[in-house]
């Protein structure tokens, strides 16, 4: 790996890149062939990334319809939703089998940062994941959720870039104490029985013990996760601890749990339209969480956060697909006609205008049409 960074001369817009970006720490960040659509990522590199020398150039580049050139064993990774993905897949396989790993530290650092850099190439698409790219077991799905919604509010605080690997490390080894029983609770039907409450009491003190002896020995990390159940008026568990002895960083991750939790459908129970989610939170939660950073979060994520279905004034139903010029008028990719037929392509729409005013928040089973991500955000959002 060549040791210069990347200059503003070495990024063009709209252009395929010509290396595979690397972080300072050596892990592949993005793979040669990424094209860079948007001003923010180019900052992205810049601040991170180092790419490969002269050796890696030698490939012969396929060229596409607009002359520009691709080279055909790095697509991988050069979509958000692709990387989200793989960061699912390699954590599914890094907390099932922990305990025969010997860099588990290493691994769930490497993961974290990729985490980050595909929420910061594309927070929206990175959002839109968690309501439409639901693909994979529950329990892994989850941990990746929450650490994309506490990225975003990190970042709001100003947190540096080496705090929020170490919280999103945490977010996705939080449960690791009860990863393997998760999916079962997740389909039942039925209460809990006494063995599996008592599990769940313990699961932050068993994750922290898990990631003990898998050789995670950082303090904080391991503080977050055992006290992300912790609730601001003492009622929560393990420790029952009161609201200054809470970690602000586990609080963080607490919200974004009990967020990502209600949106998801379960056996027993329809999940939460994402606009209520928030503010049954806000409303039903207000002795056990710190209302400052709910508030936070509403800012953050938008009344209608992203991925929320709506009928728009005019008939039309579709997707949020990004933040407007209030928290209540975002941006909307419509999908159907006034009259429910399926439009032949998305049509973005801003709801600050009258016509296209949001109407009502919809469930998924009341869009009857089907759709992929890149119809709305294009190849950055490719499956």
């Amino acid at each position: 790996m060549s040791n210069k960074r990347i200059s503003i001369s070495d990024i063009q817009l709209g252009q395929p890149l010509k290396w595979d970006v690397y972080g300072s720490d050596g892990g592949l960040l993005l793979r040669r062939g990424f094209v860079v659509t948007n001003s923010n990522q180019v900052d992205i590199l810049l601040q991170r990334g180092l790419y490969l020398g002269d050796d890696d150039e030698k490939e012969d580049p396929l060229v596409d319809a607009d002359g520009r050139k691709i080279f055909p064993k790095t697509l991988e990774r050069s979509s958000v939703v692709r990387m989200i993905s793989h960061i699912r897949e390699e954590l599914a396989v890094l907390s099932f089998n922990l305990d025969q790993e010997p860099e588990a530290r290493t691994k769930f650092l490497a993961l974290a940062k990729q985490t980050m850099i595909a929420t910061y190439l594309d927070s929206d698409v990175a959002l839109g994941c968690i309501l439409l790219h639901q693909n994979g077991g529950y329990a892994v799905r989850h941990c990746v959720d929450v650490a994309v919604v506490s990225i975003l509010v990190a970042k709001a605080l100003k947190k540096s870039d080496d705090e929020i690997i170490f919280l999103v490390a945490a977010c996705l080894s939080m449960n690791i104490g009860m990863l393997s029983h998760q999916e079962h609770l997740q389909g039942k039907s039925e209460g809990l029985s006494r063995e599996e409450q008592e599990m769940i009491f313990h699961h932050p003190e068993q994750s922290v013990q898990m990631l003990k002896a898998a050789g995670v020995n950082d303090e904080t990390w391991l503080s977050w996760v055992l006290h992300h159940h912790e609730n601001e008026d003492g009622t929560g568990y393990p420790g029952k601890k009161g609201s200054a002895d809470i970690p602000k960083n586990a609080k963080i991750i607490s919200i974004a749990d009990r967020y990502c939790a209600r949106i998801c459908s379960r056996s027993y129970r329809k999940s939460l339209l994402p606009s209520a989610a928030l503010r049954d939170i806000l409303i039903g939660g207000k002795s056990t969480v710190d209302l400052m950073l709910v508030a936070l979060f509403v800012r953050e994520l938008g009344t209608y956060p992203i991925g929320t279905f709506v009928k728009l004034e005019n008939g039309e139903m579709g997707v949020v697909t990004s933040k407007g010029a209030s928290a209540t008028t975002p941006y909307v990719h419509a999908l159907t006609s006034p009259w429910g037929a399926p439009l032949p392509a998305a049509i973005k729409r801003d709801t600050q205008k009258t016509l296209h005013g949001i109407r009502e928040v919809l469930h998924r089973d009341q869009v009857p049409v089907r759709f992929s991500m890149r119809h709305l955000w294009g190849e950055i959002a490719m499956e």
